[in-house]
């Protein structure tokens, strides 16, 4: 009968494929698996300790960029300390990225998304000076983007005015603000007027619901660029809302000053100038065709616009309990 043909024993084919690095990567290998679900375990396990305030904040910070620890306690905390204990866990947790303006002469964080952050807002706002950069490779970028952004101190500024409101209807439960949008949110929803606001907002109190659009003004354009920018608002009238257009400037003069461009000129979208260092919410107002007593945010002129999906999609509904 025949030999059957030779094999090698198994311990000898063992061997030989134990030779081969692509069939057995080893250890090294298997120390980064472990480490990747590590990771990947610790990021859901961090995703569970977000609280809804917590995302409140990511969102705020997905679309508006940037926001100081000031404003974050005014906004969502009781103290300051609370603030800073959970903004503290928040950093740890790589929720958020945190960083010192030195421009400015303040020492206070300012917080943006951070890793995890950028993981439950994949699609978020990328760039304040270009709405059309390339989306960042990671959270750091986003955040270097926003710290060398030229607007900088402007979006802290933009921003104030709505964190303003948000903490007063903390103390109110007839008010609350019902839209926030930033300004690359209201000029891609507002495009076919081609108005670049700096934000957009629905405010409800006192039984009213007032939409407006803000145009905050640090004083560094000549009064004549600040009135150029109306004429957007002029075409969004035509079919779409009547908002007040709110312009925010950094002094009672440089008020004075605008009202006085503005008398005798006729505008279709009610017109209102304010101080910075006045409440938003209260009687800081003045109408360019009433200039008389300060009015109440929820006192200005409004009109939600025709209700018509094609020319007015963003319609908000007049109910300020809806």
């Amino acid at each position: 009968m025949p030999s059957q043909p030779s094999h090698p024993d198994r311990a000898s084919s063992d061997r030989a494929f134990s030779d081969r690095p692509s069939l057995d990567p080893g250890p090294l290998a298997h120390r980064r698996r472990a480490s990747s679900f590590g990771s990947r375990r610790a990021r859901l396990d961090n995703l569970r300790r977000l609280t809804s305030r917590d995302r409140q904040l990511l969102a705020w910070l997905a679309e508006h960029y940037v926001l100081s620890t000031d404003q974050i306690a005014q906004a969502l905390f009781t103290s300051r300390r609370s603030a800073l204990l959970r903004l503290a866990t928040l950093h740890a947790i790589d929720a958020v990225s945190r960083f010192v303006d030195i421009t400015t002469g303040d020492t206070q964080h300012l917080y943006a998304l951070g890793p995890l952050g950028l993981l439950v807002h994949p699609t978020t706002y990328t760039d304040p000076d270009r709405a059309n950069a390339r989306p960042p490779r990671s959270s750091i970028e986003r955040t270097e983007r926003i710290v060398g952004s030229r607007k900088l101190r402007h979006l802290l500024g933009t921003n104030q005015l709505f964190i303003d409101l948000i903490a007063y209807a903390r103390t109110d439960p007839h008010a609350r603000l019902a839209r926030w949008w930033s300004e690359q949110h209201a000029t891609a929803a507002y495009a076919i007027a081609g108005i670049r606001p700096d934000a957009h907002g629905i405010w409800c109190a006192g039984g009213r619901t007032v939409g407006f659009f803000l145009e905050h003004d640090n004083g560094t354009e000549p009064l004549s660029t600040v009135l150029r920018k109306l004429r957007g608002y002029e075409r969004l009238a035509e079919f779409g809302p009547r908002y007040p257009v709110l312009l925010r400037v950094p002094s009672r003069r440089r008020e004075t000053n605008l009202l006085r461009a503005l008398a005798g000129v006729p505008t279709v979208m009610p017109v209102a100038t304010g101080v910075q260092d006045e409440h938003p919410a209260g009687p800081a107002w003045t109408l360019s065709t009433d200039p008389g007593p300060r009015r109440w945010l929820h006192e200005l002129p409004c009109d939600h616009g025709p209700d018509n999906p094609a020319t007015n999609p963003h319609r908000f509904a007049d109910n300020p309990d809806q």
